[in-house]
């Protein structure tokens, strides 16, 4: 087949699939590439992503530690960070005149603060590169034939392509991977992740938008844990602390129906011991003060009050009248505290799945289906998903790359 004959379809119009239609014209300048989108949106998560910026990757540019934020396909990526890393991210986009910043926490959006501007580079992208892109078209069927595939639409009708990539997205249902499966693909049920926890009887929610930072959060009854801020909302909580443990336990907490305990340590990584030694210098130090006005873990004012609350010691209480019995409550308290989840919610519009097409179907250096060739993945609609931060657009670029190079 000349080069010039080569039709290359990419299924999908977010994020992966725009950038595996700009790969694959580069590579193959004189091939016909077409981005089709079942909708009438193209880029929708690139639009709302970081609250309307855009959080293009994250400021991690060691594979080894890059690696530690996906829960899955954390060694599978590997190989792909290798060929297509965040710092070629930064150097892709800089390179078309979109500067990005770092901010405090690693993550790493444009400089204008709007996600316009990352759509814009890519749809110039696309129009200068001569792509193509149908909208409302929905492929509900993909069959491999001598030459290529054949595309079945869901109204009728059929496109034939030489190659093939798809990057559709995770699928909140089973029967999204469906016709997948007709090639003789394997994918992991889909479970919702990167989600809130609701907290509908805890008196807690009373201090929405207070964070605490740093704080450590267990799942009772398992060995989910993780770290960092907590946000506490209307609702319950939140926070990249609450948002990795949804992350990393998603297929557990699904199991668990969403229906759990979890258990806050408000000092940190602090051990009993250590909070224990820290509240008897502040007794023999200020003894005499009331223990609402010593705040010895620099947590916020209104948390702090509502923690001693909690303990029912009255309001002038001091701390050299406290006791060994009220110091261990307060222990116990500040590194145990118990909190009842009922339920979850979607962080932010940005629905992230665990689930999708197995890693073992796929040759993660080409992106190139292990069981139909010329069939390529890219982004969610892979068994991959990241952590919040940027890690699952970083995802996307890799990913699309690759596939992009057909190879």
């Amino acid at each position: 087949m000349k080069k010039e004959d080569l039709q290359v379809a990419v299924i999908g119009g977010g994020a992966a699939g725009f950038f595996a239609a700009i790969s694959a014209k580069k590579h193959y300048p004189e091939a016909k590439v077409t981005i089709y989108e079942k909708s009438n949106k193209l880029l929708s998560k690139v639009r709302i992503s970081g609250g309307g910026r855009c959080n293009v990757t994250h400021h991690c540019f060691d594979i080894r530690e890059l690696v530690k934020y996906y829960p899955r396909g954390e060694r599978p990526l590997k190989k792909a960070f290798g060929i297509f890393s965040p710092t070629d991210t930064v150097e892709w986009f800089e390179s078309r005149g979109v500067k990005l910043k770092t901010e405090s926490d690693g993550r790493m959006f444009p400089v204008t603060d709007d996600s316009e501007t990352i759509i814009n580079c890519l749809m110039d992208e696309i129009r200068k590169l001569g792509i193509g892109i149908q909208m409302k078209v929905n492929i509900k069927s993909l069959h491999k034939k001598d030459s290529g595939y054949e595309m079945g639409l869901h109204r009728g009708g059929r496109i034939k392509a030489d190659k093939v990539i798809v990057a559709t997205g995770g699928s909140p249902r089973p029967s999204g991977f469906d016709w997948l499966r007709e090639l003789g693909h394997d994918a992991e049920e889909p479970v919702p992740s990167l989600f809130t926890f609701n907290m509908p009887d805890e008196p807690i929610k009373k201090l929405m938008g207070v964070v605490a930072d740093p704080v450590s959060v267990k799942i009772m009854g398992s060995k989910l844990q993780s770290s960092g801020p907590l946000l506490i909302t209307h609702w319950g909580m939140s926070g990249p602390a609450i948002l990795k443990l949804s992350a990393f336990g998603a297929r557990e907490l699904h199991e668990m129906d969403y229906n759990f305990k979890v258990l806050v340590n408000w000092t940190g990584d602090h051990t009993e011991q250590e909070v224990r030694d820290i509240l008897k210098s502040i007794e023999d130090d200020h003894g005499k003060k009331k223990i609402t006005n010593v705040n010895p873990f620099g947590l916020a004012g209104r948390l702090w009050d509502f923690l001693i609350d909690k303990l029912a010691l009255g309001d002038d209480m001091i701390w050299q009248n406290m006791g060994k019995k009220n110091i261990n409550r307060l222990v116990h308290l500040l590194t145990n505290d118990e909190y009842q989840v009922e339920g979850k919610t979607t962080f932010k519009e940005e629905f992230v799945t665990c689930g999708g097409i197995i890693l073992q179907d796929v040759d993660m250096k080409t992106m190139e289906s292990r069981k139909s060739p010329g069939l390529y993945f890219a982004g969610e609609v892979l068994d991959i998903d990241g952590v919040t931060g940027g890690f699952n657009f970083q995802a996307a670029w890799t990913t699309g790359f690759i596939a992009g190079k057909l190879k």
